[in-house]
């Protein structure tokens, strides 16, 4: 939908060959999107930034620009007993009304040209740490530039996103999401330590249920900082809901090394390969393993 807003001609076939080969994969990450815009729509620039917020949005739009967010979703059903029905997906935004406190939105579930409320989109957005995606012309680039100010910089817009974080723990303690994000953010620093710490409140408090199908810094922050019984337990978790997903595999296997399951890991990997082909952190994982 995003591409073609520039003339692309593909569908989400022509995506999902690439980066979603196995029609049952629950979830294509920010990353995996970045990669395929790059490699397959060379034509265009793209980037992805966290730590979003609507005044943001509204001053890519006015120059052109439709953002992309990852956003909380609820099924209108249960998968299984006490299904809390959260997910997530993306959503296209390419137009406001400031009266009227609304974006435009294009949604593969809600579909085209539907208006979400100002505030209802930033509580849905913060799920995701704000994360926002932008594919623009290589024109536009400077533009787009002056608009995020520092944040074009990634390691400053983690910075912010982070204190964003810390700031939101602060005035709602209570909130999964903010504790969730400071997690992610300090797992981007390699501050492990910090992000278990974070991570640990959030499960306290309670994240979602399929909150391990999207979002993977947990899995590597227990795994850095040597908690090998708290990753199992995630991954365990994770694959409870979500059988196929390749990251809760590839840490399950990474865990499995580190217990010292050489042949239990190797198959883990080989199940992330499975679950995605072109996953190459699985196949690095398998390489090494069987290197060592």
């Amino acid at each position: 939908m995003y591409l073609r807003y520039y003339g692309w001609k593909g569908d989400q076939f022509t995506i999902s060959d690439v980066i979603k080969p196995i029609a049952q994969d629950r979830n294509v990450n920010v990353e995996e999107l970045d990669y395929y815009t790059k490699n397959y729509a060379g034509w265009l620039q793209t980037i992805y930034r966290v730590g979003g917020d609507l005044e943001l949005i509204k001053k890519l739009l006015a120059a052109g620009v439709p953002v992309m967010i990852e956003e909380t979703f609820h099924f209108d059903e249960n998968f299984w007993p006490n299904d809390d029905r959260w997910a997530g997906h993306y959503l296209l935004i390419n137009g406001y009304d400031d009266q009227n406190r609304k974006f435009l939105g294009q949604d593969s579930f809600a579909g085209e040209n539907k208006w979400f409320d100002y505030d209802l989109i930033d509580r849905q957005w913060q799920a995701f740490n704000r994360v926002y995606i932008l594919v623009y012309l290589p024109e536009q680039e400077a533009t787009i530039q002056a608009i995020l100010g520092d944040n074009w910089d990634v390691d400053k817009n983690r910075q912010n996103a982070l204190d964003i974080a810390k700031q939101e723990t602060e005035s709602d303690p209570q909130n999964v999401y903010a504790w969730f994000n400071l997690g992610s953010n300090y797992v981007y620093f390699d501050e492990n330590n910090f992000a278990t710490q974070a991570y640990d409140k959030a499960r306290q408090i309670g994240w979602p249920q399929r909150m391990l199908r999207y979002q993977f810094g947990p899995f590597l922050a227990y795994f850095h900082s040597l908690r090998t019984d708290d990753l199992m337990s995630l991954v365990d978790y994770a694959l409870e809901r979500t059988p196929n997903s390749e990251e809760a595999l590839l840490w399950k296997g990474w865990g499995l090394y580190r217990l010292g399951d050489k042949q239990k890991a190797i198959e883990s990997f080989q199940a992330a390969l499975a679950a995605h082909p072109n996953y190459l952190d699985a196949q690095y994982a398998l390489d090494y393993v069987n290197q060592n």
